[in-house]
């Protein structure tokens, strides 16, 4: 059985109206905002010396802390380790029995309580004191137990929860997480973390998608449908078919010249198989440089009204191509 549950009198039910929601809703939101806005006019010397010991540090960044404050942490750690700074979370409680081994000498280390007297950090304060290793606290009392054994303290805002008794943690994971943001984007930025960089820690998914170069999805060497000027419409229409793509490049000692699509062949229908390439191809055909992203040759694409570019370096020889549909499959949209 599940824990019993609570039914408010019908006088002391709260307003059902779309209207008091809203206003909760806001109200939450507002109180949140003002923590953070508070917490930024007073960020200092310390956020400063805190980023230069996550720099500074030799190993890992490991993040603890426990309760609501150590699923704030799971997340910072996550985040740093996906920018560019190796870091894993170490559960506070498990740290007393055997986990602290996951702590070497050269790490540096982020502990989270919003009291600053949560009793299962204890082990992971002396722990770190022992062995000398970077301690920054993220709390709300600075004058706290770990607020005074760390090297870095970063005060959290001395706001209220957002919650309608003022106690469960809102405000404050908000803010702590926030920091821990500001924290990352700030080490990221030192360390010159760039979007090949990001790709990388983000292979796949949506963000790996959108970070992939051309060069990965195209379409190179024999599998290219190349034709040269000279070439007779119907060699041209067998290297097309052969091909599969719906199109042929058009060119002249690996230089692009022009393109061969099925509309052009539907706008040349009269005579056709007595012309040549150079007669029905399109001239300065859409392309693309094989370093840009494939979310910028869908958009060429897209307002070009084309389902495939040639990829050319800059002199304009041929090194590739790719379609609308090797995009789409790549998660490109």
């Amino acid at each position: 059985m599940g824990p019993p549950r609570v039914t408010a009198h019908p006088a002391e039910r709260p307003d059902p109206t779309a209207a008091a929601v809203l206003e909760s809703g806001r109200a939450v939101l507002e109180t949140e905002a003002r923590a953070l806005a508070d917490m930024a006019a007073g960020l200092g010397d310390a956020f400063v010396r805190a980023v230069e010991a996550i720099l500074a540090s030799e190993g890992r960044l490991i993040v603890a802390g426990i309760g609501k404050s150590g699923h704030v942490g799971r997340k910072i750690a996550a985040t740093f380790a996906s920018t560019g700074t190796p870091a894993h979370f170490v559960h506070a409680a498990e740290a007393s029995h055997g986990d602290l081994g996951m702590i070497g000498a050269r790490d540096c280390v982020i502990l989270l309580s919003n009291s600053g007297e949560t009793r299962e950090l204890s082990d992971l304060i002396a722990y770190t004191r022992r062995f000398a290793i970077p301690l920054i606290a993220i709390t709300r009392i600075p004058a706290s137990t770990l607020g005074t054994k760390a090297d870095i303290t970063l005060a959290l805002p001395d706001a209220p929860e957002a919650c309608a008794i003022g106690m469960a943690p809102t405000t404050s994971t908000t803010a702590s997480l926030a920091l821990g943001d500001a924290l990352a984007v700030a080490v990221m930025r030192r360390r010159g973390f760039e979007p090949e960089s990001f790709r990388l820690f983000h292979p796949g998914g949506k963000l790996g998608a959108q970070l992939m170069r051309v060069s990965e999805i195209m379409h190179t060497g024999a599998a290219l449908p190349l034709v040269g000027e000279d070439s007779a419409m119907p060699d041209v229409l067998v290297r097309m078919s052969g091909a599969g793509y719906g199109v042929a490049l058009v060119a002249e000692g690996g230089v692009l010249s022009g393109i061969i699509t099925d509309g052009d062949l539907r706008r040349k229908m009269d005579g056709l198989l007595a012309r040549r390439a150079r007669d029905v191809a399109t001239r300065d055909p859409k392309t693309i440089a094989p370093d840009a992203l494939v979310s910028e040759a869908v958009g060429i694409m897209n307002r070009a009204k084309v389902n495939a570019l040639c990829v050319t370096e800059g002199d304009g020889r041929i090194v590739g191509m790719v379609r609308l549909h090797d995009c789409l499959r790549a998660g490109v949209v």
